[in-house]
């Protein structure tokens, strides 16, 4: 039973539905917090069917009241990245893009590779995606203009580093060149990266008319081998319409999934074009899959927040094939990322229709190309053996590492769409168990992990106390998307455990566990399924667990080989490291540390008679007396 809308304020603000045991289906945002959630739940209500579909699935909601609808747009955006909810837009893509830096506001400009945005006056030229491209590039403009790449101080003099010996750099760090000259090499860099082909080749038949005057005919010649390099870089160039300037335009393919019943479930691909001063410059493609109907409006505004959240810099332009729902705070948010004005246009004509309609075929091609995947064919080969409640396109798995009890490690590993997701594993000290108890230590991992994917109520609790808390943006970063499938490395014991500790947090994703010699797979009904024959569904699963043993193991010997080469001197208190080295200096060893008496240890510089005795009882076990 949904409760009562009395007292919710009629300010801006972004609102939460739950459903069964607290999971998130939904985060949205308002104008107007009363207004907007009146709107679900009275009965005039004229809702589609994906709303009318939640909101039979709500249990509960909680809101945050926020400034100004801008403030609500950038916290749905993290709320959505956080919670994954079911019933909004989920981009899968992590990462940050690739750009191109060049420092202009230091003595000696420098050029280099970066995924981090910042308003500190640099010039910034990228996406790169592939990043193939800005490789290329970077190793062209290396070549050919010799500006700076390292992140040296360049206030004395150094010696040059091997870049130079390979007449990859001008070397400004040993003074080969002068500032007037340098800045010349900065300001043709500046040209090529923005594609002013015309601009930068008359500047260098210029100079090399010049140096040819001044009889410096060696000079002239490297300027004329380069100007036709240059003109080899830009013929390969993609040049689309230099009048485009920079614009992202946004295609897609939306297919339903079930066409032939009432379901309203799409798949949806999406591509995106980045053009650049006219040039394409890259591509980046999207699959959401088991997504919830959207109209077209809503599917482009949920897409473009999660997508400009990112690190990336907003074009001047977005060409799309229709205009996204509550465009104006949208415009407003990301002109305030840019730093000035932009606009979202629905091309009628020209060259934008052309590229839209490009756009639109790539996503097509895309979406088909994913449809005959092979992997997508064992997946549902491995929901249908396992009798699995959905396709696992993610796959979690659990492994502890212990001998005798000592430096007891566990390890996650998260599996995605054919590929381990390196940047989501994680190492954990068993920090609540002592001695030899598989069971109790899987226990301690496995809680200490999902509390975190599924971003429990403590945590929620957390985040949602303060509007737009500073902390939000931090605590993300640490979370892991909840699996579709979890996988225990071990047998029914270790499965048992885990059913437990997920059943306490209120996660009811499908759970098995795999074990070794023979190689089967233990499912929760207690039916066992062989694993040995070879097929793909069991190859992968045993791929999985296979991975995340090994990195249990990993880190288990990582915190053996420390334990066993750390001195006992480290856990004395008051003994730093410069006491430790006087020590070891005096003595030559422990053994002969442990044989001194406290009169020879306070002789030492900087002992006295307190810290000697402390140095003694901690490596003999007894405090010496005199």
């Amino acid at each position: 039973m949904i409760p009562s809308l009395t007292g919710i304020p009629t300010k801006p603000g972004v609102y939460i539905f739950k459903g069964a045991k607290e999971k998130v289906l939904y985060v949205g945002k308002a104008k107007n917090l009363k207004n907007r959630l009146r709107s679900y739940f009275q009965e005039s209500a004229n809702l589609d069917h994906r709303k009318l579909a939640m909101v039979r699935m709500i249990k509960d909601f909680s809101y945050i009241v926020t400034d100004n609808e801008l403030e609500a747009l950038i916290l749905e955006a993290n709320l959505i990245k956080q919670y994954r909810p079911k019933f909004n837009i989920i981009l899968r893509d992590d990462k940050n893009y690739p750009y191109l830096k060049v420092t202009i506001k230091e003595e000696w400009p420098r050029l280099e590779v970066v995924r981090k945005i910042e308003r500190d006056g640099s010039l910034y030229f990228g996406p790169y995606v592939p990043s193939g491209a800005m490789w290329e590039a970077v190793d062209f403009i290396r070549r050919n203009f010799l500006i700076r790449t390292c992140g040296y101080s360049l206030n004395k003099p150094m010696r040059p580093c091997i870049l130079y010996q390979m007449k990859k750099c001008s070397a400004p760090c040993f003074g080969s060149i002068n500032r007037e000259d340098y800045m010349k090499i900065v300001e043709d860099v500046i040209l090529f990266l923005k594609g002013e082909k015309k601009e930068l080749i008359e500047k260098l038949q210029h100079r090399m008319q010049m140096l040819s005057e001044d009889m410096r005919f060696e000079d002239a010649a490297k300027i004329r081998d380069r100007i036709l390099r240059l003109q080899k870089a830009f013929e390969s160039q993609k040049i689309v319409a230099p009048e485009l300037g920079d614009m992202d335009v946004i295609g897609y393919y939306i297919e339903k999934k079930h066409p032939d019943t009432d379901e309203q479930e799409e798949d949806i691909a999406i591509n995106v074009l980045f053009i650049r001063n006219g040039l394409l410059i890259g591509a980046r493609d999207f699959f959401i899959e088991k997504n919830a109907s959207f109209s077209e409006p809503e599917m482009l505004h949920d897409f473009m927040e999660l997508f400009y959240a990112k690190e990336i810099i907003p074009p001047d332009t977005i060409a799309a094939n229709a205009m996204p729902e509550d465009s104006d705070a949208l415009l407003k948010w990301l002109g305030n990322k840019k730093g000035k004005e932009l606009r979202i246009e629905v091309p009628g004509n020209g060259k934008g229709l052309e590229l839209l309609r490009m756009s639109n075929e790539n996503a097509r091609l895309h979406f088909n190309a994913r449809q005959k995947s092979p992997i997508e064919d064992t997946l549902i080969s491995l929901k249908r053996n396992l009798n699995l409640t959905n396709i696992p396109a993610s796959i979690g798995a659990f492994d502890v590492s212990t001998i005798q009890g000592s430096e007891s490690a566990g390890a996650f590993i998260f599996w995605e769409k054919g590929e381990f997701k390196k940047n989501m594993y994680r190492h954990l000290k068993i920090k609540a168990v002592e001695g030899i108890d598989d069971y109790a230590m899987m226990r301690e991992i496995v809680g200490r992990v999902l509390l975190k994917a599924d971003s429990t109520r403590a945590k929620e609790q957390k985040n949602l106390e303060g509007k737009l808390a500073p902390e939000l943006r931090a605590s993300e970063q640490s979370l892991i998307p909840l699996p579709d499938l979890i996988v225990i490395d071990g047998g029914k014991g270790q499965l048992e455990v885990a059913r437990r500790v997920m059943e306490e947090i209120g996660i009811d994703t499908d759970l098995i566990s795999v074990a070794k010699k023979p190689d089967r797979a233990f499912l929760l009904s207690g039916e066992v399924i062989d694993l040995e024959d070879r097929s793909r569904p069991s190859l992968l699963l045993k791929r999985i667990r296979d991975e995340v043993h090994r990195f249990a193991i990993s880190f288990h010997r990582r915190l053996r080989d420390k334990r066993l080469t750390e001195s006992p001197l480290e856990n004395i208190h008051g003994i730093g490291k410069k006491r430790r080295l006087e020590l070891l200096r005096h003595f030559g060893s422990i053994d002969n540390i442990r044989k001194a008496s406290v009169d020879e240890i306070t002789k030492i510089r900087g002992f006295n008679k307190k810290i000697a005795e402390e140095v003694i009882k901690n490596l003999t076990g007894e405090k010496e007396t005199t």
